[in-house]
């Protein structure tokens, strides 16, 4: 449009349309390119998936709907993706705001599809590869200057519903505008962890995360360290998964990782440390060669094999080359604690500082040259790897003074030179600055004062507390409800960093007593644990709970009395205890018995609640998502559902803020019909003992189960209280953790990980 102005022109031009993202198309519908259509189509974004062969893609929505762990927050989302196939389908490529390419790893292969994808494409659209090892110049090699402003590569890793981290790889040709559109939109739609990346081998992620794999391997073997011994060191006591690194060769596929190791030695320069941890270990291809890939396979480092009617795990013997049943390995470290684990005279913490120590030397020198930001390099190891801390993080646990003392050459390496001239322990400064959400990891570097003990840390600040459980899987004992207690003075956010919520009781503190027959130290720990929950619900300050991960058992009777929730999409809850043996006893057979009573069908039939939750705990049922959730009345439609794990803090947050003036909840009365009920919960029992889907102690757990949500000893008239129905879960769990089959079943879990039936 053209106005003239004394003689002169002034030219305005229409505004540029705002970019949006209504249709997608995934190519390719193998593990990646399936586990990112389905993950938008959680997003309620539609999809169009394309592979050779329809029928390819129909058979890709079917994995899709019956995977495990599931990639779908509801099953009906599988609507948002319609099956193509490139031959007769390309032509929606035409109508697609974002393409997203995930085919086989070969050049020839992405280069013929770019050239159709970027004949048909929209102008404003984007183009991406999920391309984990190939550079991003040589996958545009032959596009033009245009194109390459709108190609970009977008590095999901696997499985992608449940991994935080999204690599976005740009270089100088590609549009700055459209990446930050589609980090923003990644974050807050798909709720990913984004880190812009530079167009270096591995990006970020993986070329940490491999290095540190492939140093804990080399630096095993040159140590002579068994598969148990290296796995139970580079695991949990470095704040690493319990996979331990030859878990996770086995896990992620031998013959992938040398295949993904071939790339690494072909991008890196000679130079690269990279190279020497890079080459071929001689076991790797005899593995390779008979079949031995890992999971996939025959077996890998590890084998299930059968012996005598029984699945044996076993471990590979590098010197016999032969396996045998897995020992366990005890090294009496409960928590990451890296001081202590690198500070111990004996192989294991010589195994643990020569790999810590190398893996930190790696990822420092590598700033600035694939970042600027040192601590991108954590989050993508928290994000993309699952540790609990990064290489920087780690350097700043040990110490600067520590970790200097006992350094070997650094020369050449300006991070670490620097920070050795500087000797700023407090060198790490803010965290997260990959995203500009107000996360808890941000938050709780700022509070006015820290309460802490054994289990549990309270951050606490002017207007409200933060606690963070701090066990093994976060799991609940007394100095647990000790912090939750103490730290109702003010509202109240429970929330926290790890992979896990609560994944419940902690069995091992209450099996501790059962070995000694000290049952009234448990009966006093239940009765604690009742109190605190209890306090959770009618206390004068507002709770909210801010679940991710597991919320079994105990963790999730925190979440049911808490006045408010805001949860992830990635949430696992539900009441387990009749897996081993027990019910829950901590409020959770009440809280859902009030809920399941408040519904229209529970308001005119007094058994109604009570079955349903009778079948609810006794099958240990668990929802896997927010969505399904609800209808189990885990949770309730108005509880917050968040897609981003890091925006978790501020729904939380903003609950509290919503509601100053809270009102404490009036307290539940029951009415229960007592024998009437009970006798058809027994029916039910003595149906699935006749068909062996139960067995004795099945069936006397169930019957305990049956007493608690019948009320006991009561009938319709009368009307019963929170305190009754807390009296009866005690009394029940009680009399079945002093039985010797409920210990025979938690020995069983704890020792196996597996449910034993009996």
């Amino acid at each position: 449009i053209w106005f003239g102005t004394r003689g002169s022109q002034v030219q305005i031009l229409p505004p540029r349309p705002l970019m949006k993202i209504n249709k997608v198309v995934v190519i390719g519908s193998g593990t990646m390119g399936s586990g990112i259509a389905a993950h938008l189509s959680n997003a309620n974004i539609p999809v169009t998936l394309l592979d050779l062969k329809t029928e390819i893609t129909e058979e890709a929505k079917r994995r899709i709907i019956n995977s495990r762990p599931p990639l779908l927050v509801d099953k009906s989302k599988i609507e948002n993706i319609t099956a193509g196939n490139i031959q007769d389908n390309f032509d929606v490529v035409k109508y697609a705001d974002w393409i997203v390419e995930a085919v086989v790893e070969r050049i020839d292969v992405k280069h013929q599809l770019y050239d159709k994808i970027f004949k048909l494409k929209k102008k404003d659209s984007i183009v991406s590869s999920n391309t984990s090892s190939i550079p991003l110049k040589v996958l545009s090699k032959n596009l033009s200057e245009k194109d390459k402003s709108d190609f970009c590569i977008t590095h999901f890793f696997n499985p992608v519903r449940y991994m935080g981290l999204l690599e976005i790889v740009k270089n100088d040709f590609t549009n700055k505008e459209k990446i930050k559109f589609l980090k923003s939109f990644c974050e807050s739609s798909l709720g990913k962890g984004v880190i812009i990346c530079n167009d270096t081998p591995g990006f970020l992620g993986n070329r940490v995360g491999v290095y540190a794999m492939q140093v804990a391997m080399t630096e095993a073997f040159k140590m002579k360290l068994s598969v148990e011994e290296a796995d139970a060191i580079f695991g949990r006591p470095m704040g690493i998964p319990k996979t331990g690194v030859f878990g996770l060769y086995d896990l992620i596929g031998i013959d992938l990782m040398s295949d993904v190791l071939k790339s690494f030695i072909k991008e890196l320069p000679e130079t690269d440390p990279f190279q020497i941890v890079a080459k071929d270990i001689p076991i790797i291809p005899k593995l390779i060669s008979k079949g031995y890939t890992g999971r996939k396979g025959k077996g890998g480092f590890y084998r299930i094999n059968k012996s005598k009617g029984a699945r044996v795990l076993e471990s590979l013997n590098f010197q016999t080359e032969e396996y045998s049943p897995v020992k366990k390995i005890d090294i009496k470290i409960d928590k990451v604690d890296l001081k202590e684990l690198i500070s111990r005279d004996d192989k294991y913490g010589k195994y643990a500082w020569s790999v810590l120590s190398k893996i930190i030397k790696y990822a420092s020198s590598l700033i600035p040259k694939i970042t600027k930001e040192f601590n991108d390099i954590d989050e993508a190891l928290r994000l993309g790897f699952n540790w609990t801390k990064g290489p920087f993080e780690m350097l700043e646990e040990i110490g600067l003074k520590n970790f200097f003392s006992r350094i070997d050459d650094f020369k050449n390496n300006k991070f670490l030179e620097n920070l050795y001239k500087n000797k700023n322990e407090n060198f790490y400064g803010e965290r997260q600055k990959y995203t500009n959400i107000q996360t808890l990891g941000k938050i709780k570097q700022n509070p006015i004062k820290i309460d802490k003990n054994d289990s549990a840390e309270i951050f606490r600040f002017k207007d409200y507390n933060i606690v963070e459980f701090t066990t093994k899987a976060n799991a609940l004992d007394y100095k647990s409800m000790d912090a939750l207690k103490k730290a109702t003075d003010k509202p109240l956010i429970i929330i926290n960093e790890s992979m896990q919520f609560s994944a419940g009781v902690n069995l091992n503190y209450v099996m501790d007593f059962a070995k000694k027959k000290d049952f009234k130290s448990i009966e006093k720990f239940i009765k604690y644990f009742q109190e605190t929950c209890k306090h959770l619900k009618y206390c004068k300050n507002p709770v909210v709970s801010a679940p991710s991960g597991l919320a079994l058992g105990g963790g999730f009777e925190i979440i049911l009395q808490s006045n408010f929730v805001a949860s992830h999409n990635n949430i696992v809850m539900g009441l387990v205890e009749t897996i081993v043996g027990l019910i829950p006893a901590g409020g959770g057979c009440k809280e859902l018995l009030w809920r399941w009573s408040q519904t229209e069908e529970g308001k005119k039939d007094l058994d109604y609640a009570p079955l349903k939750v009778f079948e609810i705990i006794g099958y240990a049922k668990t929802a896997t998502s927010p969505i399904e959730a609800v209808p189990l009345m885990f949770l309730n439609s108005q509880d917050k559902k968040i897609m981003n794990r890091n925006s978790l803090f501020t729904e939380a947050k903003s609950l509290l803020d919503k509601n100053k003036k809270f009102l404490v909840p009036a307290e539940c009365k029951f009415k229960l019909s007592g024998e009437q009920v009970r006798e058809k919960m027994h029916k039910l029992l003595e149906k699935l003992y006749n068909e062996k889907k139960i067995l004795d102690h099945g069936l006397e757990v169930g019957k305990e189960l049956a007493y608690v949500l019948s009320g006991g000893k009561t009938d319709s008239k009368k009307e019963l209280k929170e305190d009754d129905l807390f009296n009866l879960e005690l009394e029940a769990f009680m009399k079945l953790i002093e039985k010797d089959k409920t210990q025979e079943r938690i020995f069983h879990t704890l020792t196996t990980g597996k449910p034993l039936i009996n």
